[in-house]
């Protein structure tokens, strides 16, 4: 990834915001994500509400997040993807962080809050979902989901595009709980969105996968529950 030069006014920020995120931290929060298994460089335990009002306070900044992403505390990677400008990030820069991700709550929170508003996202999506790493294709299928709630204005043509590459995924017992939450927001977009997802899940039951045919069937009670079809219906 690239690298800028330091300048005085970013490394004030930097290090305010370093003094001000420690005076969030919840021992009590840090200690039970640690007990459930989730485990960060450092993790004083502060709230995303708390990160999202702190972060309210500065105006966005490449070099400031660059330098919080690169501290690698938990609280400093969310900023990170809170401060960052969307249109300067680079493909370069979103590949790096994507590898160095460790956690579902990091790549929700880039996927959220950053990479979905990048010029890249559709392009990228895509690519990660394609990736070895299982939290790479999480946080590709999580900007999947991010732009079907986010991009009023993007053709049903694109989301067509994610659903062809949904089969391998459904297979995944790693990815179910996002894949089929992801599933469900492309789904319920518009009818024609509707109707194309309610076939594909028809034919993942034809998948020679357990996991696949448990995605299918779960997907398919869900998509066919009336409150769902009104939903849509109402949508277009």
């Amino acid at each position: 990834m690239e690298y800028l030069l330091d300048n005085p006014v970013s490394e004030k920020v930097y290090q305010e915001l370093l003094r001000r995120v420690k005076l969030l931290q919840n021992g009590e929060v840090s200690d039970s994500m640690t007990k459930r298994g989730v485990i960060y460089k450092l993790n004083l335990g502060a709230s995303v509400i708390s990160l999202r009002q702190l972060a309210g306070n500065y105006s966005s900044n490449h070099l400031v997040a660059l330098k919080l992403w690169n501290k690698q505390w938990r609280e400093t990677m969310i900023l990170a993807t809170l401060l960052e400008k969307p249109e300067e990030v680079t493909e370069n820069q979103m590949d790096f962080w994507v590898r160095q991700i460790q956690q579902v709550e990091i790549a929700e929170q880039a996927a959220m809050n950053l990479f979905s508003k990048s010029p890249f996202a559709y392009e990228k999506a895509v690519e990660y979902c394609l990736a070895r790493k299982t939290l790479s294709k999480i946080t590709g299928l999580l900007m999947m989901g991010r732009l079907a709630l986010t991009d009023p204005n993007a053709t049903n043509e694109k989301f067509e595009a994610f659903l062809e590459f949904f089969p391998p995924l459904a297979k995944d017992a790693q990815l179910s709980i996002v894949f089929r939450r992801v599933y469900l927001q492309i789904a319920l977009r518009n009818l024609e969105l509707y109707e194309l997802a309610l076939q594909l899940a028809k034919l993942l039951l034809t998948l020679d996968s357990v996991v696949a045919q448990e995605n299918a069937k779960l997907l398919i009670d869900q998509l066919e529950c009336e409150a769902v079809k009104e939903l849509v219906t109402g949508r277009s």
